[in-house]
This record gives C-alpha cells, sequence and structure tokens, in this order.
C-alpha cells in the first residue's frame, strides 16, 4: 500500500513539475532607460574650457548657438587630429568618447574632402553627439560641409549628420589654413591609413 502511494504521489509530482514551471514567472532583466542621459551647457562648457584650455566664457560664447539648436547633447568626444587641403584633403583623428553611466571608449576618424580649401592645421577637439542612444552608433560615416579660417589659431564649429544623429565638432587649432569644402568624416573602432 505504502509502495502504491509512493508511486502515484511522484507521478503526479512528475506531471505536475512541468506545469507548475511554466506558471512560475521567469525573472525578467531589470527595465532599462531608453534614452541615454543628457549633458547639461554648464557640464559641458566646464569641460570644453578645461579640455581645450580655453576661458568658460570663450567656450560657453562658441557653445550658445550649437545648444540653441540642438539642446543638450547625450555624448561627448575628446580627441585631436589633423589634416591638411590643397583642393583636395585628409583628416585624421583619435579620442575617446563619453556617455554618462557607460564607460569611455577609443574613436578613430578619419576622411577625405573637395573644396576651395588649402593649407594645413592640428587641432584638440571637442565634438558634441546629439541623438547618440549607445556608443556603438557613432561608428558610422558623418558628412558635412566645413568652413575654416586658421591663421595661427582659431576656434570653429560644424555640423555633421546622418541617421538622426548630429555631431557638432568644435575644433581649437594651430595652423595656416582658409577656405571650405565639403566632405565626409568616418567614425571607427580602430585607426584606419586609408579615409574611405
Amino acid at each position: 500500500m505504502i509502495e502504491r502511494r509512493t508511486l502515484l504521489a511522484s507521478g503526479l509530482a512528475v506531471l505536475a513539475g512541468p506545469a507548475l514551471a511554466q506558471e512560475s514567472p521567469s525573472p525578467t532583466p531589470p527595465p532599462m532607460n531608453d534614452r541615454a542621459q543628457e549633458y547639461s551647457h554648464h557640464e559641458i562648457v566646464n569641460r570644453v574650457s578645461d579640455f581645450l584650455g580655453v576661458t568658460a566664457e570663450s567656450a560657453g560664447g562658441a557653445l550658445e548657438r550649437v545648444f540653441k539648436e540642438n539642446g543638450r547633447p547625450t555624448a561627448y568626444i575628446a580627441g585631436e587630429e589633423g589634416s591638411a587641403a590643397f583642393v583636395f584633403g585628409l583628416r585624421y583623428g583619435k579620442g575617446l568618447i563619453y556617455m554618462k553611466d557607460r564607460k569611455a571608449q577609443a574613436v578613430y576618424w578619419q576622411g577625405p574632402s573637395v573644396g576651395f580649401d588649402a593649407g594645413g592645421n592640428a587641432s584638440r577637439v571637442f565634438v558634441l553627439c546629439y541623438e547618440l542612444q549607445y556608443p556603438d552608433a557613432i561608428y558610422r560615416r558623418f558628412p558635412g560641409v566645413e568652413g575654416s579660417a586658421y591663421f595661427i589659431g582659431g576656434l570653429g564649429v560644424n555640423y555633421q549628420r546622418a541617421d538622426g544623429i548630429t555631431i557638432a565638432p568644435v575644433r581649437a587649432g594651430l595652423g595656416l589654413r582658409l577656405g571650405a569644402n565639403i566632405g565626409y568624416l568616418a567614425y571607427s573602432r580602430h585607426q584606419n591609413i586609408i579615409p574611405l
């Protein structure tokens, strides 16, 4: 009799096991915020001022229009670059991309340009990134138009856009360069010699 009850109980347990397993909720991952956190105007002005070695007033003046047109950035890149042109130009750069609550990661950029443009310059670059929701979304081509006027020193901002993401490089550089060009910058995880 005991063996029969044990056998019956173990049979019911085997049959009920899968049903109970289906009814119990599976663990769900913690909810993630879909939107990247934004940087305030004050945070960016201080970081631009520190990185580019300019006064907060100069940084604030250069960034005022960018913030007015685009709002608050979700990321920024701090780096350096070099470029040269005589009608056709090349630009190479490297830096780190920063987002709130994420680890900084390396980013490289390179790209060709063409236009009425001559000279060369070396710059420290602070790139504001808008609508960038995760760091890997930066790794693509961004077309843009740029005007340059460097005579020993200069500070300039231009825009590049692709797939709803806007980036605004702020450059403080040294060199001798004058002109305007069109081209693109390709952002990548690794440095590339060929700028395509």
